[in-house]
């Protein structure tokens, strides 16, 4: 059966740490990079007589994710022990949270290109968000025939969020990465350093034929650590469901892991159903009721987050839906751009260049908006230098990499470079005068209705001038001197 005729269902789970100092139930740090085991008590290390206590900021920034994503809020919370053994989980148990989540159902809004290039919508239900306690971490590397445990993220503060099985494709999944992640940047709850940790996704893979409503049986990948590992583990998995069942065979619910090298899942463990956890309710944490005073308390302190600062761009400063969508996926990101304003820059032309030339030279020196050696000033002063036909945008492409290389101006390039922009008519005639008697199959073709070589006789005054012609002039020096006579 071809690949098309199969419907893919897809949810996703993400754990993200939540930015705080301490661990959720005792005082220890959560700092990363300190020797393996330095931040480590009796309480997160599960010691007889240890008592968990419940750290309020991690509840108050759980709390502001739900309200983000427009969950109902619980009024009553209780936490529970997970029951697993696993060599990282010193307790054999995880404090996490079952029948009654901090979070309940909500929902996020994703947004996809669209066939004409505009952006589609489309409402993508969270079913929980719930807090717990992350474990520790196997050490495999350079060891031979051992493993070691550092026990320095067991208690470290997680939220799960959980999604409904609504996303349809690798690529929907990665615009709800996107987006969640954009919203937990706004609202500062997390670094989302997914390197270190702090985000981390499953995936929950099934396939049915189109069409059909039951769901089929689902695989579930864990420990993906980058948006391009969950597209391209999801889409293997699709792939390789859909190539069992046209085999006949029948999909196995189960646990899988995705191995970034041979682009492909392989077998971790048999899928656990709740009941294989036997949950049962923390007694060391009684359970409590959330006002909705606190809860309307931390609503307050809610950020302009990224769908709300989309529409203010488009409205205020005119960007198509795309671009403004494009410019706040990253908080620095937005924030750049807003900078870049403060001096009276064109804000198409600010976001242009950010979207197209400045990007591109970040991503090829492996920088982040936030460490880029051009600053929004200087970039707001570089496009000043168009707008008022100092250079032309030719000469301004040359121009940002030598800033970027060497932290100067713009000004100061353009001068050390003699790059002023040419508008003197008279020389500019006399180059085009060179390039029509060099050119007369394009000047007939001109002539014949042929308007694509005007482009071209244009381009070669460009070069003749060594990009320093003001293109406009030129462009309408040559229209007037190849009118028919």
């Amino acid at each position: 059966m071809p690949l098309d005729d199969y419907e893919p269902v897809i949810g996703l789970e993400v754990h993200t740490q939540l930015d705080t100092k301490s661990k959720i139930f005792c005082s220890c740090s959560t700092r990363f990079g300190c020797e393996p085991n330095q931040n480590t008590c009796p309480t997160c290390m599960g010691m007889p007589g240890s008592l968990p206590v419940l750290n309020e900021e991690a509840l108050r920034l759980g709390i502001k994710v739900g309200l983000a994503l427009n969950c109902k809020i619980s009024e009553r919370l209780k936490f529970d022990r997970k029951n697993y053994f696993y060599p990282d989980l010193p307790k054999a148990y995880q404090i996490s949270q079952f029948d009654m989540p901090v979070n309940g159902p909500g929902w996020l809004m994703i947004e996809l290109k669209g066939a004409d290039g505009g952006l589609v919508e489309r409402k993508i239900r969270v079913h929980r968000a719930h807090l717990e306690e992350d474990a520790g971490k196997l050490l495999h590397e350079g060891i031979e025939g051992a493993s070691l445990v550092d026990f320095n993220r067991a208690g470290v503060p997680l939220l799960e969020i959980v999604s409904e099985p609504d996303l349809r494709s690798p690529e929907e999944a990665y615009a709800y990465l996107t987006a969640l992640k954009a919203i937990l940047q706004y609202l500062e709850v997390s670094d989302c350093n997914m390197e270190e940790g702090s985000l981390r996704c499953d995936a929950n893979v099934s396939i049915r034929k189109k069409g059909e409503t039951k769901l089929g049986t689902k695989a579930e990948v864990k420990n993906l650590n980058s948006f391009k590992a969950v597209q391209k583990a999801i889409q293997y998995e699709i792939e390789r469901q859909a190539a069992m069942l046209d085999n006949g065979e029948r999909v196995v619910q189960e646990t899988r892991l995705w191995n970034d090298d041979k682009g492909q899942t392989f077998l971790m463990r048999s899928k656990e159903e709740a009941h294989d956890y036997r949950y049962f309710p923390e007694p060391d944490l009684v359970p409590f009721t959330l006002s909705a005073e606190t809860v309307e308390a931390i609503r307050k302190t809610l950020p302009e987050l990224p769908a709300a600062r989309a529409a203010r761009l488009a409205k205020n400063y005119g960007l198509s839906a795309y671009d403004a969508a494009v410019l706040v996926q990253e908080k620095p990101l937005a924030n750049y751009f807003e900078d870049c304003l403060k001096s009276k820059a064109n804000p198409k032309m600010v976001s242009n260049w950010i979207q197209s030339e400045l990007l591109a030279l970040l991503n090829l020196n492996k920088l982040t908006i936030e460490n880029s050696p051009v600053k929004a000033e200087a970039l707001a002063g570089l496009i000043a230098l168009i707008e008022n036909n100092t250079i032309n945008g030719k000469i301004a492409k040359d121009v940002l990499p030598l800033m970027f290389e060497t932290g100067k101006p713009a000004g100061e390039i353009v001068k050390e470079k003699g790059w002023v922009q040419v508008t003197d008519t008279k020389f500019i005639e006399e180059i085009a005068d060179g390039v029509i008697e060099a050119n007369p199959k394009s000047v007939t073709d001109f002539r014949a209705g042929k308007n694509q070589a005007l482009g071209f006789l244009v381009g070669q005054v460009m070069k003749a001038s060594q990009g320093k012609a003001n293109p406009k002039l030129a462009n309408e020096i040559l229209v007037k001197k190849l009118q028919p006579q």
